[in-house]
C-alpha cells in the first residue's frame, strides 16, 4: 500500500482513505465522512453517514434497528484482519487490540486500534494509582 513512512495528518488521512476504500470494496458502499484520530498508542477512525442498504432500511422500518447494528458489527469482525493489517503496515506498529462499534441514529461506526507502542507526535498524559498520587508519565505532544 505504501512504501514511505507517513506521519502526522498525512498518516491520519491515509488511514481514513484506506479504511473507507476497504468498506467500498467489501461492503459495496462507504461512509460520507471519515475522520481518524491518534493519541499515543490508540488510533480511532470515526465514520459517519455510511447510508443504509435496502435490507438494513427494511429491518429498521420493521422496528429492528438493533439487528442492523448486530449485522454491521458482524461485518466489522469479518473485516478485522484486513483492518489490522492496514494499520500495521501504515504505522509500523503491531495492533494488540481492535474494537468496532456501530450505531444507527446517528449513523456512526468507530474502528478503534490499540497499538504496541506510541506514534511519534501524538502524546497523552497517563495517571497511575487511581489519581490519588497521580504521576505524570508522558505529557508531551511530539
Amino acid at each position: 500500500m505504501t512504501t514511505t513512512k507517513l506521519a502526522g495528518g498525512e498518516l491520519l488521512s491515509t488511514i481514513s482513505t484506506q479504511i473507507v476504500g476497504l468498506l467500498r470494496d467489501y461492503y459495496g458502499r462507504g461512509p460520507m465522512k471519515a475522520k481518524t484520530y491518534a493519541l499515543d498508542d490508540i488510533i480511532v477512525c470515526v465514520m459517519r453517514g455510511s447510508g443504509f442498504t435496502p435490507i438494513e432500511k427494511t429491518m429498521m422500518d420493521s422496528g429492528e434497528p438493533n439487528k442492523v447494528v448486530d449485522m454491521r458489527e458482524d461485518f466489522q469482525r469479518v473485516m478485522a484482519k484486513r483492518y489490522k493489517e492496514l494499520i500495521e503496515e501504515l504505522t509500523d506498529r503491531k495492533v494488540v487490540a481492535f474494537l468496532s462499534q456501530a450505531h444507527v441514529d446517528p449513523d456512526l461506526t468507530l474502528e478503534i486500534f490499540f497499538i504496541d507502542r506510541p506514534l511519534e507526535g501524538f502524546g497523552a498524559v497517563e495517571i497511575t494509582n487511581g489519581g490519588g498520587d497521580a504521576a505524570r508519565l508522558d505529557g508531551k505532544i511530539g
